[in-house]
């Protein structure tokens, strides 16, 4: 077993934890939205109003702060008044992006408010700049915004909507760059500022308008937009997914995969923090007051769909190694909090990296999941200044830092309550984690411990949905040391109070 220190210095507090980092993506693809969420009101499943009551508990459990919709690539053939009124008069299309399946358009605008309802989270909606118009952009924001009387208005109420909703979160387009529209920067940027004319506040609310952003490591695309928009928009998107391989053509499997493999999909997901670094910077000297903020609405691990499912519904398990990404992740945001604003890994149920996976009746709470559970009681904290000591493990050719960690406070000045996220991404190596706290600080009660472990594979089933769960312990912690264990391929929160001396 090695031994490392993690240092921690709740006097030095740095910004906010947005709760919307931990934000959740439902794009109409696959068994997302269908079957995952909605079931209609007429199902055998248990719901209210068309959503599944197991899956809307389980979201608000983790207090799931925004949700995205209705895409991703299908955002950008999304027509809005194809998906209002009465369900046996909505118009049926082709969802050419993902898999050429008819979309019912049952779940349109009243549906994903009624679910952000009932889970108590921000809606954040996709508009479709990829093969809409501005008028049916203007037209949305009035039919859900409006508190006066106008043709729209009255079509809202007469499909059941009396008062108009509140919405904050907008984004102009998707993937702009790409399936949106296959754009050039300097185009979509233009494009922006036309929708962005017509995108009005009204009736009180007040949107939070966010550009398209990079793909990964498209620096140049940042550079392009940033000098064009920062006086446009409060918040650019970046996107960057998880493969193991890197490769889109072969991407690996979800379940089966060896050790230099898993440590490849480790060194993938730590991409994230030169990813994000290197635009902040660019950000910055485009932006030096930093009034444009950063939203990392698309993430996570995608790997090859499980066999025997359709190609184009992006179905995948879910083991302690997406658990381990999530974690790394997640911590990073963390850190990141004082310009990332939101995070919104996709998606939240049967699709890629799924917090949720259902299955008729059944429903398994996928690691991802755990892992959400787990780093919860950062929403809304301050993060604090932390390190950990660093070591390296992984195969021949493929060596990556395993240890990532973040901490916050909440409180007041005199007794504060800290919580700690950490994640070893060794398969190998046990480490003896030392907790130091600076001369004036010490621990001050029980500290309440959750682990999330396994073999790296293991995964939750239908068959044997609780195979990855938290174990749970107390200790007594006191004086300005502790020392934790963090086994191989875990997660670990601990929360414990704090007092502060003069």
């Amino acid at each position: 077993m090695k031994k490392v220190t993690l240092k921690i210095d709740t006097e030095r507090r740095k910004s906010r934890i947005a709760p919307e980092i931990y934000g959740q993506f439902s794009e109409h693809l696959g068994r997302c939205i269908y079957e995952g969420i909605y079931v209609g009101e007429d199902s055998k499943i248990p719901n209210i109003n068309g959503m599944r009551t197991d899956v809307v508990e389980a979201l608000r459990n983790i207090h799931l702060p925004v949700l995205r919709w209705p895409g991703g690539c299908f955002a950008d053939e999304y027509h809005w008044k194809d998906g209002v009124g009465p369900k046996e008069k909505r118009k049926a299309i082709v969802n050419k992006n993902w898999g050429g399946v008819v979309e019912t358009n049952h779940f349109g605008t009243h549906e994903f408010m009624e679910l952000c309802g009932q889970i108590g989270c921000e809606p954040y909606i996709a508009l479709n700049m990829g093969s809409g118009t501005v008028q049916e952009a203007a037209d949305w924001i009035e039919y859900m915004t409006f508190d006066g009387e106008s043709e729209l208005t009255l079509q809202r109420q007469s499909n059941g909507r009396e008062k108009p909703w509140k919405l904050k979160y907008l984004g102009v387009g998707n993937e702009n760059w790409g399936c949106g529209g296959s754009m050039r920067p300097e185009y979509y940027a233009d494009n922006y500022r036309r929708y962005h004319t017509f995108c009005r506040d009204m009736s009180g609310n007040q949107l939070f308008p966010v550009a398209c952003g990079p793909n990964a490591d498209d620096y140049h695309w940042t550079d392009v937009i940033m000098p064009l928009l920062k006086d446009h928009t409060k918040a650019i998107s970046l996107h960057y997914y998880t493969l193991p391989t890197g490769n889109w053509e072969h991407k690996g499997s979800s379940t089966e995969f060896d050790e230099k493999e898993y440590y490849q999909t480790i060194q993938q997901t730590l991409r994230m923090e030169e990813i994000i670094s290197r635009h902040l910077k660019i950000m910055d000297y485009h932006d030096p007051k930093q009034q444009v903020r950063l939203i990392v609405d698309e993430w996570g691990t995608w790997y090859d769909v499980e066999p025997g499912t359709h190609p184009g519904f992006l179905y995948q398990q879910n083991t302690m190694r997406d658990a381990i990404v999530a974690a790394i992740n997640l911590n990073l945001f963390n850190k990141h909090c004082d310009r990332i604003i939101m995070a919104n890994i996709a998606q939240v149920v049967n699709v890629l990296q799924a917090v949720i996976l259902t299955e008729g009746l059944q429903m398994v709470k996928t690691p991802t999941y755990e892992v959400f559970d787990l780093f919860q009681n950062h929403q809304n904290q301050i993060l604090v200044d932390s390190v950990i000591g660093q070591d390296q493990d992984g195969t021949e050719g493929v060596k990556v830092p395993v240890l990532s960690e973040s901490v916050s406070v909440s409180g007041d000045e005199a007794e504060r309550v800290v919580t700690i996220t950490l994640s070893n991404a060794s398969l190998h190596e046990d480490y003896q984690v030392a907790v130091n706290l600076p001369v004036g600080q010490k621990f001050a009660g029980q500290a309440e411990m959750a682990l999330l472990t396994g073999e790296v594979h293991d995964h939750n089933t239908f068959e044997e949905p609780d195979k990855i769960t938290q174990s749970r312990r107390e200790e007594c912690w006191e004086g300005n040391q502790a020392v934790v264990m963090l086994p191989a391929c875990s997660v670990l929160r601990i929360i414990c109070p704090i007092i502060c001396e003069e």
